[in-house]
């Protein structure tokens, strides 16, 4: 099965092609440019340099959060765009699943975490064996202090892993937690581990039309908090 994936959760963008488990190429830019400039551009060149049509591609995944409210959207409004004209199915992936593929290799605890500040983090927990994930918790935003607490019923370090990972890293150590820092090549969100856990979603055939994908930002933006506080006060 051939997989276009992409990736826009955070302030890098990604694009991936992979068959299978194979990865084809990928295009990654961390160049402070917005999502909605670089993502398409990023795809067709991919295409084009590997030889490959929109037409003979069987899936389009993208990350559908948590993350970026912004980054997000652009992924997702992109993919919808190429489903629709090309009638392709998609998979909308969970950016903390999608982290933690590139480490699956290693046997342990990986803990996913993406910054989303007021000392949060978005996060899951899953065990890798044998190059496969058992989800141990469900996407979520917690509270350094909740996670470091449910850290200490674990008998096993955990390997942090995404743009929170170090944020986690510090925190664990004035806790006197053991864990460990994924390396920088495998601890951001790839495009390639989209295109893998859609391999999965595939597989278990969980796929979805283009019209069904909506972001999953597990928080209300910083503008609808303050609408609501600022409604809450009116009414007070």
């Amino acid at each position: 099965m051939k997989i276009l994936a992409f990736e826009s959760s955070a302030k890098a963008a990604s694009v991936a092609l992979c068959e299978d488990e194979f990865l084809i190429a990928q295009s990654y830019q961390n160049n402070g440019l917005t999502h909605s400039t670089t993502l398409m551009p990023m795809a067709q060149d991919l295409l084009n340099n590997c030889g490959v049509t929109l037409s003979e591609v069987d899936c389009l995944a993208v990350a559908v959060g948590p993350g970026s409210f912004t980054g997000l959207r652009i992924g997702i409004s992109t993919v919808k765009g190429l489903a629709w004209g090309a009638d392709k199915p998609c998979a909308a992936v969970s950016t903390l699943e999608a982290m933690a593929w590139p480490m699956a290799h290693v046997d342990g605890l990986l803990c996913c975490a993406m910054d989303a500040r007021r000392k949060q983090v978005y996060n899951a927990v899953f065990r890798a064996r044998s190059g496969a994930l058992e989800r141990l918790t469900p996407d979520r935003a917690i509270s350094l202090e909740e996670l470091a607490e449910e850290r200490k019923k674990s008998d096993f370090p955990q390997i942090l892993i995404g743009d929170g990972a170090l944020l986690c890293y510090n925190d664990a150590n004035e806790r006197g937690q053991q864990v460990c820092l994924a390396p920088p090549h495998l601890r951001f969100q790839s495009a390639w581990g989209v295109a893998r856990c859609a391999l999965e979603q595939a597989r278990r055939g969980e796929l979805i039309s283009g019209a069904e994908l909506t972001a999953r930002y597990l928080r209300l933006s910083q503008a609808e908090r303050e609408r609501l506080e600022q409604q809450g006060k009116k009414q007070s």
